[in-house]
This record gives structure tokens, sequence and C-alpha cells, in this order.
């Protein structure tokens, strides 16, 4: 069964404060949901149009349970707090078997 990814590249972050409040609540409710952090920060070069921003991946046993993972009530708390706090592209997508 193919894994599934949460892939985030933030564009911007306008609020640290709420993305402080964010990364409290969100890694709990990535491990509940059976998230592992491949990547967080750390080192980026952007090619393209790509910005060179805090980027963020997550994989997880497969793709139902990363859409899942989102949309647990445990994570939808962390979203609230980030609310506006930063702009960023995600997606879940599914892995090559």
């Amino acid at each position: 069964m193919p894994k599934g990814y949460w892939v985030s590249a933030y564009r911007t972050i306008s609020d640290p404060e709420k993305l402080a409040a964010y990364n409290k609540l969100a890694p709990p409710a990535v491990k509940a949901g059976g998230g592992r952090v491949l990547a967080r920060g750390g080192r980026v070069v952007a090619h393209d149009a790509g910005i060179a921003e805090r980027t963020v991946l997550i994989e997880f046993d497969s793709f139902e349970q990363a859409v899942a993972a989102h949309e647990s009530a445990a994570y939808q708390e962390a979203l609230v707090a980030l609310s506006d706090g930063v702009e960023r592209d995600f997606r879940i997508i599914e892995g090559i078997d």
C-alpha cells in the first residue's frame, strides 16, 4: 500500500506566536495520527518559483491515514491556533508503492 505524505511549504510567517502555538499542538496530533516527521525547517535550496522558507515533510503508512490525521479533532485544534499566522502551501500526497 502506498504511503501518504504531508508536504507543507511556508511562503510567509507573519505571526511567529501563532506558529509557536501551532507547534505545541501539531506534533502530538501528528504522532497520534501515525505520522513521522521526516523534515522540518532546516536548510532549503529553492528553485524555479520556490521560496526558501520553512518546509515540513511528514510520512504516514497510507494516504488514507494522512487524510484522517489532518481531519482529526486534535489537528483541527492546531489549525485554529495557527489561523492566519502563516501563508503556506499544504498538500497531502500519495507516495509511490
